[in-house]
């Protein structure tokens, strides 16, 4: 986009709108993990986990985290040591190893999330409601794109 696309000025709004969502947000969720000394791949392994309908495998882990096989395993070894998973052996296949979050890991997770979504509140409430629907207006068809549609875009 150049200076001169009617849409610039409202993409720097927007882009920086998103910036502070981002930056309050995460600031107050981060003193969470900051708390109980996470590294950043121990907390993205732990984001994965929760986010996902089951246990996975370390190897699915470390797709999805892009790690190596060995980093994963690695993250979760120290998060097995900080009771936030249980890693157990596949039925099928004793060489794979199975990781799910544990009850302090769901809660840690959660709260994390928590913290996310009240800094989000936090900055909606100074909206009036009309505010509040126009704006939900304007974000139901980005909302409504798809991964795929996303991925387009590039």
């Amino acid at each position: 986009m150049t200076s001169s696309d009617p849409r610039s000025a409202a993409f720097a709004d927007l882009e920086t709108f998103l910036g502070r969502v981002f930056i309050n947000a995460e600031s107050e969720a981060y003193e969470v993990f900051l708390a109980m000394d996470l590294s950043f791949s121990q907390a993205r392994t732990l984001f994965t986990l929760a986010q996902t309908d089951g246990p996975l495998a370390i190897g699915d882990i470390a797709k999805l985290v892009s790690l190596s096989v060995a980093a994963a395993g690695r993250n979760v070894d120290q998060l097995v040591k900080l009771g936030l998973v249980e890693r157990t052996e596949c039925d099928q296949d004793r060489r794979v190893k199975i990781v799910a979050l544990t009850n302090k890991g769901v809660e840690l997770a959660r709260a994390h999330l928590d913290a996310k979504r009240d800094s989000v509140r936090h900055m909606l409430n100074r909206l009036d409601l009309d505010q509040c629907e126009r704006l939900s207006e304007a974000l139901a068809p980005l909302l409504a794109l798809t991964k795929e549609d996303l991925n387009d875009q590039h």
